[in-house]
C-alpha cells in the first residue's frame, strides 16, 4: 500500500487526506443520523401521551431534560405557547431551520470530498502523463522501463481519486435523504403540538372570564 502510495507521486497526498475525512465524517454521521439520537420513538409516545392529556408543563420538564433535537423543537414550541398562533408556528418554524443546521454538520464537507477527489485523480493524470513526454523527449522510447513511473503515476492517481469520490458520493447521499426525513418528521410533529395547543386556547377563549383578552385578541393586536 505504501508503494502504491509513493508511486502515485505528490498528488496522492491529498487523495489521501481526503479519504482519511470523508472516513471520519461518515462514521461521524452514521452514529449521529439515528432515531434514538434525533427522534427517540418512546420519547415521542410519552410527548404525544402527555400533550393528548393537556400536561403541557409535565412535557415542557420532560422535553427540557431530553436534549434531542425533538426535544429542543417540543420545548422551544412549549415555551412559546402563549404567543398567537401565526407568530408560534413562525417560532417553531425557525427553531426547526436551526436544528436543520445542526443534522447537515458536515454534509457539505462530503460533497465537496466527493467533487474534488476525481479532479485530484485527474490531476495526477496530467503530472504522470508530463513525466512520461519528458522522458520521450530526452531518451526517446528505447527504454519502455524509463516511461513506467509516469504511467503509474498517472493510473493510481486516477484509480485512488475514484475510490474516494464514490463511496463519498453515496454517502453523502444517503445521509442527504436522512436528514430530509428527520427535518420533516421534526416539523410534522411540532406542527402537530401546534395545532394541539391552538385548539387549547380555543377552548381557553370560549370560556374566559367576561373583558379579559384572549388569542383573537392578541392576534388583532399583533396584526396592527
Amino acid at each position: 500500500m505504501i508503494d502504491y502510495l509513493i508511486s502515485g507521486g505528490p498528488v496522492m497526498i491529498p487523495i489521501v487526506i481526503c479519504s482519511v475525512l470523508s472516513v471520519a465524517i461518515i462514521v461521524e454521521r452514521s452514529l449521529a443520523l439515528r432515531d434514538s439520537r434525533i427522534i427517540p420513538p418512546d420519547f415521542i409516545r410519552e410527548a404525544k401521551r402527555l400533550i393528548s392529556a393537556g400536561k403541557e408543563d409535565a412535557l415542557l420538564e420532560m422535553s427540557q431534560k431530553n436534549r434531542t433535537p425533538i426535544a429542543l423543537v417540543i420545548h422551544t414550541t412549549l415555551l412559546s405557547r402563549s404567543l398567537p398562533g401565526e407568530t408560534l408556528r413562525e417560532v417553531v418554524q425557525a427553531i426547526g431551520k436551526d436544528q436543520a443546521n445542526k443534522l447537515s454538520k458536515f454534509l457539505t464537507v462530503l460533497a465537496t470530498i466527493a467533487s474534488i477527489a476525481p479532479l485530484l485523480g485527474l490531476l495526477g493524470t496530467v503530472t504522470g502523463m508530463i513525466k512520461v513526454f519528458s522522458v520521450i523527449s530526452s531518451k526517446g522510447v528505447t527504454n519502455p522501463s524509463d516511461l513506467a513511473g509516469g504511467i503509474s503515476e498517472a493510473l493510481l492517481t486516477t484509480a485512488a481519486g475514484l475510490v474516494v469520490a464514490i463511496p463519498t458520493l453515496i454517502a453523502y447521499n444517503i445521509f442527504y435523504k436522512r436528514t430530509s426525513t428527520y427535518i420533516l418528521r421534526m416539523e410534522e410533529i411540532a406542527l402537530g403540538i401546534v395545532s394541539r395547543l391552538t385548539r387549547n386556547n380555543a377552548q381557553k377563549v370560549e370560556t374566559r372570564p367576561e373583558g379579559a383578552v384572549g388569542v383573537d385578541d392578541w392576534i388583532k393586536i399583533d396584526k396592527k
